[in-house]
């Protein structure tokens, strides 16, 4: 676009408006898998964030109670409860599994093969470790009686905002995983090398869709990080 079709653009928020419609400033050179990717992520960014402000309303308002989660995810070892354990590896593996995948896009476009694949293939099974112990935690708590409806802790709130915070990210997370599993097979079988078109579309394998799927990780991991804050040490 030239400056005088810049110049030619009315201001105020109709100029904005037009600007981010016309895909020619705002987003020009930009591949529009990862445009779409952080609108997803923004309207992702948005429901998160009204779980947590629900959560932080329901837990400042109760009059009962609220759970010590230091207690209530604690587990024993050797008879001794320790706070939060699970949830601090979970938390690392999650973090870790962040290191792996940026290393992953990372030699994706040096395209070396070999490292990019193994890189992915252990960034899902970081993820898939996550969701493992997500089942364990769910398992325990089920199992002493916690329930969306009920909770022996103390306020009842408690196990509907605990299934509802957790079950939503954890579904995040399983799908993510489910989509290292495929790219990880589609690096080592060449197809972003050789362009190979996709199954369910009819662009071009390319390893920008690595850096994409990086985002949607990368998201995941920083929404759990808030999580962790919020709902586990708060």
């Amino acid at each position: 676009m030239s400056d005088n079709s810049l110049n030619n653009l009315p201001g105020g928020f109709k100029g904005m408006s037009q600007d981010m419609g016309s895909d020619q400033t705002v987003f020009k050179g930009v591949q529009w898998g990862k445009v779409m990717m952080w609108i997803f992520l923004l309207s992702d960014t948005f429901i998160f964030s009204c779980f947590l402000i629900s959560y932080m309303k329901g837990r400042t308002s109760t009059v009962v109670d609220w759970p010590n989660t230091s207690e209530v995810f604690s587990l024993h070892v050797n008879g001794v409860p320790v706070p939060l354990l699970l949830i601090a590896i979970m938390t690392f593996v999650l973090i870790t599994s962040s290191g792996t995948m940026a290393l992953a896009v990372k030699y994706g476009y040096e395209k070396n093969r070999k490292m990019c694949g193994w890189l992915i293939l252990a960034t899902a099974i970081g993820g898939l470790t996550f969701v493992g112990m997500q089942a364990f935690e769910w398992s325990k708590l089920i199992h002493e009686g916690v329930r969306p409806w009920e909770n022996p802790f103390g306020a009842k709130q408690f196990g509907s905002f605990f299934f509802m915070i957790t079950g939503f990210h954890g579904t995040h997370v399983s799908i993510g995983v489910i989509f290292l599993f495929i790219y990880s097979r589609k690096v080592f079988r060449g197809d972003f090398d050789k362009g190979k078109r996709g199954f369910f579309t009819s662009m071009k394998s390319d390893y920008v869709a690595i850096e994409i799927l990086g985002l949607y990780w990368h998201f995941v991991d920083l929404v759990w990080v808030f999580i962790f804050a919020f709902f586990y040490l708060w």
